[in-house]
């Protein structure tokens, strides 16, 4: 009666196990696909942030010339300030606020000689064109720094740690009801397991971790600026 008493837990042990892991997966499957999507988020909105700045910058060669020099290099101190606020991490919030407020005021500065420029030739379709390149210059600033905010909702993590840890209970509990341990297999499960929670953080924490975007075409593209601007 008692070998079939213990036989009935470890069935029920097992299928505990079982659902507990499956839900696991499904958990780490569903985070792991948000925090991803949130990445590739950011680096679209960096490329569309590039894309922007040098559109901009082909438009300045449009400018009247007693202008071209003085926007180039409000571009490229604005470039400049870009790449750096973008390796401040994100809980810097004073030097993060520091550097916006240079950022706003570039844009208004550039707003400022885009207006200046209209008011030359108001029938100039070439100052038409610099107000768009700013103005899509300024909206795709303000869309990669929304999306910094966006993360994986923290109700979704915690509940994903609580089935984490109640699946390592019951996996010790499992263990502990064999005649033999499985410590190694265990604990290599567990180890892989917390490897993917952490990718899983770092990747939705953007300015933390390990894993940034990469920021090699902002980079590129201020060294091209730097190069017209002589």
């Amino acid at each position: 009666m008692q070998a079939k008493s213990d036989s009935d837990v470890k069935t029920l042990t097992s299928a505990i196990q079982t659902s507990t892991l499956g839900l696991l997966a499904l958990l780490l499957g569903f985070t792991f696909s948000m925090s991803m999507q949130r990445y590739d988020q950011r680096s679209h909105a960096l490329i569309n942030e590039t894309a922007a700045i040098e559109k901009a910058s082909f438009q300045v060669q449009m400018l009247p010339e007693d202008m071209q020099n003085k926007a180039y290099s409000m571009l490229e101190r604005y470039l400049a300030l870009r790449i750096t606020i973008g390796e401040v991490d994100i809980t810097q919030v004073e030097r993060r606020a520091q550097l916006n407020v240079e950022i706003n005021q570039l844009h208004h500065a550039m707003w400022d000689l885009a207006k200046e420029a209209a008011k030359l030739d108001a029938e100039s379709f070439n100052a038409s064109s610099y107000f768009s390149a700013i103005e899509g210059l300024i909206e795709a600033q303000f869309k990669r720094n929304a999306l910094l905010q966006i993360r994986v909702p923290e109700v979704v993590l915690f509940l994903l740690f609580c089935v984490f840890l109640s699946a390592g209970g019951i996996l010790g509990y499992s263990s502990g009801l064999s005649n033999k341990r499985i410590l190694v297999p265990t604990m290599i499960v567990t180890f892989l397991i917390t490897l993917i929670i952490t990718v899983i953080i770092d990747l939705d924490r953007p300015k933390r971790g390990f894993i940034q975007v990469d920021k090699s075409s902002l980079q590129q593209l201020s060294k091209e600026l730097k190069s017209n601007n002589r």
